[in-house]
């Protein structure tokens, strides 16, 4: 019933949605709405990204120069005018807390997005790849979108049906099930301390967060935006010691940027996938 449940929620907030939803502590228990589905990861690649830099030998205070020819974002760096020296952990923090695009490509060049691949074959994410790095994402859309111009272009449902970004086929993708495992990874490692606090101090709180409006619940996440694509990727744990890993990807059937009811079905599908583990 839960999953009937999610997928009318999907369909009354005007989105085609895809979740998995997992017990930590009892992975036997899991609700799968299309959770073997690829997907647009958009930004929630980032995740991976940074469970890569915790997992290599590189020395996380080591400090890069971002000059101007960095990628744009409205961001962190992305969105600054003057060089910028900063640690990979710090560029780690921006990444992942404001999904920094300029602080995720510069670890990308750092570590290689080969590495990243390499490792999500290693956790067994065997639908998850790689393809193009954050500040891509704008360069590919303008190319596909061609002759339009954008941001104009992306109103248009047969431009949008033409853009590699949102192929998941041809972008950046993997599963529901695929990101949860991740999470399962990064909750079951003391390396990956590091990754658990960036993404509880991530600073949107319309998506999965939304879904969970309690003092005592603490919910960490990972969000990934693109034209008509809103995803979210967490872990909820309750006061009790619950932990479920939650992954929600949409897209809207609208191509309107500001859809409040398709970011907040994000936490709607969670709190119901999660109710649901949490009565056994």
């Amino acid at each position: 019933m839960s999953a009937a449940r999610i997928r009318a929620a999907f369909a009354d907030a005007g989105v085609t949605g895809h979740l998995h939803a997992v017990d930590l502590d009892r992975p036997d228990r899991e609700v799968c709405v299309g959770a073997d589905r690829r997907v647009v990861l958009a930004s929630v690649f980032k995740v991976l990204l940074v469970v890569a830099l915790h997992h290599s030998d590189l020395d996380p205070t080591t400090r890069l120069t971002l000059d101007h020819h960095r990628a744009t974002g409205p961001t962190g760096i992305g969105a600054m005018l003057d060089p910028v020296t900063m640690s990979l952990r710090d560029l780690a923090h921006l990444a992942i807390t404001v999904s920094d695009n300029a602080a995720a490509d510069a670890l990308v060049d750092v570590l290689g997005l080969g590495s990243l691949n390499a490792l999500a074959r290693d956790l067994g994410l065997r639908d998850t790849e790689v393809v193009h790095r954050a500040g891509e994402f704008t360069a590919v859309i303008a190319e596909d979108a061609r002759p339009a111009t954008l941001p104009a272009a992306l109103a248009d449902p047969v431009v949008l049906a033409r853009l590699r970004a949102l192929d998941p086929d041809r972008t950046t993708r993997g599963t529901p099930r695929d990101l949860t495992r991740l999470l399962a990874h990064a909750w079951a490692h003391d390396g990956c301390a590091p990754v658990r606090r960036l993404m509880g101090l991530q600073v949107w709180p319309h998506r999965l967060a939304s879904g969970f409006p309690f003092d005592d619940v603490r919910v960490a996440g990972k969000t990934g935006s693109l034209p008509t694509v809103r995803n979210e990727v967490g872990v909820v744990e309750y006061p009790d010691g619950g932990r479920y890993a939650v992954a929600v990807f949409t897209r809207s059937a609208s191509t309107a940027f500001t859809l409040p009811a398709a970011d907040a079905v994000i936490g709607t599908a969670a709190r119901l996938a999660v109710e649901h583990l949490r009565r056994g």
